[in-house]
């Protein structure tokens, strides 16, 4: 069906041409392979999916953990608005696999009905992803990745990412996915981590700024919108001061101007800052939850514990223990409150007011050091935000308005 199937089921309607779950007549955002794993259940409710067809549907050839499996039906299940006790919607056959129960409507997206028990294959996941590589003027190969269609939205790298690993996660795919909606989003991963060089000679801000411009002219790209998360808010602040012809727009979330080494601190912040520096050698990348939790703790505060447990898998993934030293001193030591007050883009400038990583006061510094910037705090404890809570809601409407104004 080359316009898409609608399967409608209960108060929830599964649109496999928009890639969109609305329950109540609302969308509800739900990370890519939850998404794949309800199309191909509802598109064979009329026979039992045994749990190794659906670890090949979904994820093909590559090994994936039963608990990862477990976890996607889970998350289904509660999208849904089913408790997994009574299981009105998916059923669990102990042993074997799972089937969907229940009244379900399939009919054309155009909006016609039609009564039929195949449909296509669930479209990719990640909005088309495509990896590449590019080389930096110091020989360092970077990834990059785009995904979605429209103009383009340039998303400077922040500390821990991974292009293929990003997707599957609880915590960054629904990030992926809006970004992807309406724009051609591209991204990489910094130097050191992910899918780029891990042995590199050179990590710095300056560093940075350099491989945000490689991609840039890669790619041709004469004039678009950043958006800078975290770290990535002082490259993209750096890389507008440099280049006003090329950037149109700029939206910074949870960035600030020092890094930790820079500001003022008492000497129980600086004690502490030093103790975590220590610890990372000793605890990055080993089979410690323990340490693992505290990242985890810092950045998603009221993460559930799949969440925390991707975000921890994240950080044995991505780089080394020596790396991830030598990434969080290069960030503590980045300072652009003298290129601030030199962009000349239409800036918006989102923080989460209790943000434990990065203090909500450096956002508001930052929206104050850039001419003309609108400020908008967001209700929320946690540095990365979480598709669940309102603080993303009200996110994603304050930039696309921003972006839609260009």
């Amino acid at each position: 069906m080359p316009g898409g199937i609608i399967y409608a089921f209960g108060d929830c309607e599964l649109d496999t041409r928009r890639r969109e779950l609305r329950r109540g007549a609302r969308a509800r955002h739900i990370e890519p392979q939850v998404f794949d794993v309800l199309a191909y259940l509802l598109a064979r409710r009329d026979r039992l999916v045994t749990k190794e067809e659906l670890l090949d549907a979904v994820w093909g050839h590559r090994f994936v953990a039963p608990a990862t499996l477990n976890s996607r039906i889970k998350s289904a299940r509660q999208a849904v608005g089913d408790d997994g006790r009574g299981q009105r919607v998916i059923r669990t056959v102990h042993g074997r696999g799972f089937r969907m129960v229940g009244e379900v409507e399939e009919r054309a997206a155009d909006g016609n009905a039609e009564a039929t028990s195949s449909t296509e294959p669930p479209a990719d996941a990640s909005f088309g992803q495509r990896i590449r590589f590019c080389t930096a003027p110091d020989g360092v190969r970077i990834a990059y990745a785009t995904s979605g269609s429209g103009p383009p939205l340039v998303k400077p790298a922040n500390w821990l990412t991974h292009l293929e690993f990003d997707w599957e996660s609880p915590v960054w795919s629904p990030w992926l996915r809006e970004l992807s909606r309406g724009h051609t989003l591209i991204r990489y991963d910094e130097r050191g981590s992910g899918l780029s060089d891990r042995d590199v000679a050179e990590l710095s801000f300056d560093a940075w700024v350099r491989d945000l411009e490689t991609i840039a002219d890669e790619l041709a790209l004469e004039r678009f919108p950043l958006l800078g998360i975290s770290q990535g808010c002082a490259v993209a602040v750096a890389y507008a001061a440099a280049h006003p012809e090329r950037v149109s727009r700029l939206v910074l979330y949870g960035g600030y101007v020092r890094g930790r080494f820079r500001r003022q601190q008492t000497p129980e912040q600086l004690q502490e800052a030093k103790l975590v520096m220590q610890a990372l050698p000793l605890g990055w990348g080993r089979d410690n939850p323990a340490f693992r939790q505290f990242f985890a703790t810092i950045f998603l505060p009221e993460g559930t514990p799949e969440q925390h447990r991707w975000f921890g898998e994240l950080q044995r993934t991505t780089t080394s223990p020596e790396t991830a030293v030598r990434l969080r001193t290069a960030a503590g030591e980045i300072d652009v409150s003298g290129l601030a007050p030199r962009v000349r883009a239409p800036t918006l400038v989102l923080h989460a007011t209790g943000d434990a990583a990065v203090p909500f006061n450096e956002g508001r510094e930052l929206a104050a050091l850039v001419p003309g910037a609108r400020f908008v705090p967001l209700d929320s404890r946690n540095h990365i935000l979480l598709e669940d809570e309102p603080a993303w809601a009200r996110f994603v409407q304050e930039v696309r308005s921003f972006l839609d104004e260009a």
